[in-house]
């Protein structure tokens, strides 16, 4: 065994019902005074009372999906003309991706007080939308000094939508698994988060309003984050970042759709991680434990349920292969992805993804 890996200095705060004492904690250790609050406008009451005792200097309400550029470089001007020395985001991954956008010019320090399963909050990857094409990259600047996990902000969150949020943290444990840089560590973490997210999904199921099943994926979601980060982005990711910025689509749902179909495609060439992923759903398969776990949860099918053309699929097809990482486990050719993306369009047995894919 020999590999290399580095932790990221990161520090997580997780405790139900403390979040509004946490966050103060955390902004006064960094000696914070002029702070920049980031929160949806839907999200704005529940960010009042989080950050209840701050020092604010400036609150800031517009977040987009994908992180527009033009969205991005209003929120960085407002930022230096109000001297900001630390961003709190409040939400879900496009507002932890907008301080990120932030932190990637003012180098100024993020407090992540996550609403959903989005796992941004503990990556260093940053990413921007411009002219229908979503750049990522990974910086040291963008990764949130503290997180403060608390599950009772996730409480209000929609079950489809918290099912939605907790199959992309799914796909995230489940990229990390061949990611370009996985090693050992990332596959231990991405097996964890497989198996918490795997029983707190339908415990958020069964009981929306309880906090065990919402703790669980919470715990899973940060697990799952970590070894992504690690591991580097696979070919999931690649295809969700082309699809969610070309055709703007919703960006949990296209992962929830597309997960299936990419770990079809790839398990039978990694027989290592699929044994890992299957063992950790306690499946006879990683394909059968994943879809056990998506009809139990209803999760999303179809991507012509939520927004793309069957047209948008041929076109799709070169812009994914423009950016398919070298060390995938199966190659990847124009025919292959354009049968995956179109089985992901229909919703149809990802199954058949093993079987007679040209390679």
């Amino acid at each position: 065994m020999r590999f290399e890996h580095e932790t990221l200095p990161q520090r997580v705060c997780f405790a139900s019902g403390e979040a509004a004492s946490t966050l103060r904690a955390e902004v006064a250790r960094l000696g914070a005074t002029r702070v920049m609050v980031i929160a949806a406008a839907a999200e704005e009451e529940l960010a009042q009372q989080v950050t209840a005792g701050l020092p604010v200097a400036l609150r800031w309400s517009e977040v987009v999906m994908h992180v527009p550029v033009e969205v991005a470089e209003r929120a960085r001007a407002a930022a230096a003309v109000h001297e900001v020395d630390c961003l709190v985001s409040v939400g879900g991954g496009s507002t932890t991706g907008l301080a990120k956008a932030i932190a990637l010019t003012a180098d100024v320090p993020i407090v992540a007080v996550p609403t959903t399963y989005a796992g941004s909050e503990a990556t260093s990857v940053w990413g921007l939308t411009e002219r229908a094409r979503k750049t990522t990259g990974v910086d040291a600047r963008v990764l949130p000094r503290s997180v403060v996990y608390d599950a009772t902000l996730t409480v209000s969150l929609p079950v489809p939508m918290s099912v939605a949020s907790g199959l992309n943290a799914l796909a995230h444990c489940v990229d990390a698994m061949w990611g370009p840089r996985v090693d050992p560590i990332d596959r231990a973490l991405a097996g964890e988060g497989i198996h918490a997210l795997a029983t707190g999904l339908p415990a958020v199921m069964a009981d929306p309003a309880g906090l065990p099943g919402r703790e669980r994926t919470l715990y899973g979601t940060y697990l799952s984050a970590v070894a992504f980060s690690s591991a580097g982005s696979g070919l999931h990711h690649k295809i969700c970042h082309v699809l969610g910025g070309r055709y703007d689509l919703p960006h949990a749902q296209t992962h929830a759709v597309v997960l299936p179909y990419v770990l079809a495609f790839n398990a039978r060439r990694a027989p290592e991680a699929e044994r890992r992923i299957a063992a950790a759903f306690g499946a006879r398969s990683a394909i059968e434990g994943l879809q056990r776990l998506r009809h139990a949860v209803d999760a999303p099918k179809a991507l012509r349920d939520y927004g793309l053309k069957e047209s948008d699929v041929d076109d799709a097809v070169q812009a994914v292969l423009d950016v398919v990482p070298a060390g995938n486990p199966r190659p990847v050719t124009a025919g292959s992805l354009q049968r995956l993306l179109r089985s992901a369009w229909r919703g149809a047995d990802p199954s058949a993804m093993t079987d007679g894919m040209e390679d």
